[in-house]
């Protein structure tokens, strides 16, 4: 059995393996994920700029892809770069990226 302290280790690998070929300009940003223990977070990122151009946060996955999608329809974007965050692409996190697709959002 894996303790928390591995499985955060090989989420951590993953994400620095997945962030080495990852990156968001300011037509395409990088869509990010992150799951805490009762929140997840999405934001778009531009690498480039070094800027953070939208954010969505719940306890509800569906509602995190749809309110990401939304405000990047606002600032007229609609082509992303998925970035995962070292996470298994199921669940939640498959929830975000299909809700966020729903969207309008194009990855």
């Amino acid at each position: 059995m894996n303790t928390n302290k591995q499985k955060q280790m090989k989420i951590e690998r993953r994400h620095k393996r997945i962030r080495s070929t990852l990156s968001g300009t300011a037509l395409r940003p990088r869509l990010s994920v992150f799951k805490s223990n009762k929140f997840l977070y999405a934001q778009l990122i531009d690498d480039e700029a070094g800027k953070t151009l939208a954010q969505a946060t719940s306890d509800d996955a569906k509602k995190v892809g749809v309110d990401i999608a939304k405000a990047a329809k606002a600032i007229k974007i609609d082509k992303v770069v998925f970035d995962r965050g070292g996470y298994l692409y199921t669940g939640k996190i498959k929830t975000i990226a299909d809700s966020a697709r729903e969207g309008g959002l194009n990855f």
